[in-house]
């Protein structure tokens, strides 16, 4: 992530002073505020607060705890906010900074849902996300080449992402084993061809060490929660997982192992566990379950629901909560529909976002450990190559379900569409979308908005 980073940040000869706790609630309700645009967005926005203009952390321990949190599942940039909150002002700063970083984007999409879920079937607003699907296919097409262009640095980089497009798309390889296998690549690999798969994803370059209130704290010793004792570890899993999983468990004692709220808790706490590479990686292995498996949405509405967390702030994950709030709107049980989607969206939050904390608090104290350690940068360039052909097949998936009509399965899973059944509006819009966002270089908003009403005018036209 070092390219989202710019090089040339102005240094402050004089010393940074160390935030009060009220003042970095200001700023990470801000940060929760703004961060539209995806990982890289929120990642950079992050970088320019915390680092050049305030300096409450050094350029270096920001890389060092970016790469930490690439290495975990779960939203990098939640976890970078909930790391850095923790190192400030320890576990409560770490819980302030990781909700606010959700909170605002969580009740936007919840609102976005209940909308949805009333009037989808609304002509306006079907034709509103005919447009929206377009935007969206050029958003995860832009993620492949953004990603691509920093991971695949060599033909065996290039190799792995091509092994796992094969593996995902055309033999129905579970997006976890990708991962571990890609992992095992690159730390094998690197043992046989030192420095292949090091540093061609995340590596920290010639960046000047800005040093920030943070560090200087570390150097004065005042940072003594950062030091792990003999009872870290089982003391912070002895709290975190039954915050986590205590829940699941009650949902499945009070309402029996089929019911669609265990469902969600038992499928999104999995999800929690496996999502490396963000929220583009894991989608098509959502999309797959929630649509084939569970039957809680049809496959267009999986792209509509992406298409709504793309213009939220924070993690683009958060379309799990709409995936979440539609499953239980379908199936209520007795419940108003309405406060069971709110309970589904509500459930999914807890078993996405709860996680996060606890690989925070259980790592961080630990994470100087992993200060240049090759065979894990290793693991995680081959990671990211691997991440790489798994958008190439959601961007595939996308297409696949945006311009035809009609998309078959043959062999263990693989999707083929109808060729007669493809719809010129839909590939018209998408075109367009495509040249604004790569060659035009309009923003994602702009993107998302002038696609919408493109699609409204479109089939008003076209009947």
């Amino acid at each position: 992530m070092s390219a989202l980073v710019p090089q040339d940040a102005a240094v402050n000869s004089e010393a940074p002073a160390a935030p009060t706790f009220a003042e970095a609630l200001r700023l990470w309700t801000k940060i929760g505020l703004l961060s539209f645009g995806g990982p890289a967005g929120q990642i950079a926005l992050m970088h320019k607060e915390l680092v050049e203009e305030r300096r409450w952390i050094g350029e270096q321990r920001f890389l060092h705890a970016l790469n930490y949190c690439m290495l975990l599942p779960g939203p990098e940039a939640q976890q970078l906010a909930v790391y850095i909150g923790w190192l400030l002002h320890r576990t409560i700063g770490g819980l302030v900074a990781g909700m606010l970083f959700v909170v605002p984007g969580a009740l936007v999409m919840l609102i976005l849902s209940v909308l949805y879920a009333l009037y989808g079937d609304v002509p306006l607003v079907e034709a509103l996300f005919f447009g929206v699907k377009a935007a969206v296919l050029a958003i995860v097409v832009q993620a492949v080449i953004r990603i691509g262009r920093r991971a695949l640095k060599n033909p065996v980089m290039v190799s792995i992402a091509v092994a796992a497009f094969i593996a995902i798309y055309a033999l129905n390889v579970p997006f976890p084993l990708i991962v571990l296998f890609a992992g095992l690549t690159g730390w094998l690999g690197d043992r046989v061809v030192p420095g292949l798969f090091s540093g061609s994803a995340h590596g920290k370059g010639d960046i000047a060490d800005i040093k920030g209130a943070v560090d200087l704290m570390f150097e004065r010793g005042e940072l003594t929660h950062v030091t792990p004792t003999k009872w870290h570890a089982p003391r912070t899993v002895a709290i975190w997982l039954p915050i986590w999983l205590g829940p699941v468990l009650a949902i499945w004692w009070l309402t029996g192992s089929a019911s669609v709220w265990t469902e969600i808790g038992r499928f999104f706490s999995l999800m929690a566990v496996v999502t490396f590479g963000g929220a583009y990686a894991v989608l098509a292995y959502v999309a797959q379950a929630a649509v084939q498996s569970f039957g809680w949405l049809a496959p267009g509405e999986m792209v509509d629901g992406l298409g709504l967390a793309e213009t939220t702030p924070g993690p683009l994950i958060l379309v799990l909560q709409f995936v979440g709030f539609i499953a239980a709107f379908r199936h209520p049980g007795g419940l108003d529909p309405l406060l069971a989607g709110s309970l589904g969206a509500l459930l999914t939050l807890w078993v996405t976002f709860t996680p996060c904390f606890f690989w925070i608090f259980l790592g961080a104290p630990y994470i100087e450990a992993l200060r240049g350690n090759k065979a894990l940068s290793a693991a995680l360039g081959a990671i990211t190559a691997a991440v790489v052909g798994v958008i190439m097949n959601l961007a595939l998936w996308f297409a696949l379900h945006v311009v035809f009509r009609e998309v078959h399965t043959i062999g263990p899973g693989m999707n083929v569409p109808v060729l007669s059944s493809i719809d010129w509006r839909a590939a018209l819009l998408s075109l367009a979308a495509m040249i604004a966002i790569l060659k035009l270089k309009i923003g994602m908003l702009p993107t998302l908005a002038g696609s919408a009403l493109a699609g409204v005018l479109l089939l008003a036209v076209s009947g």
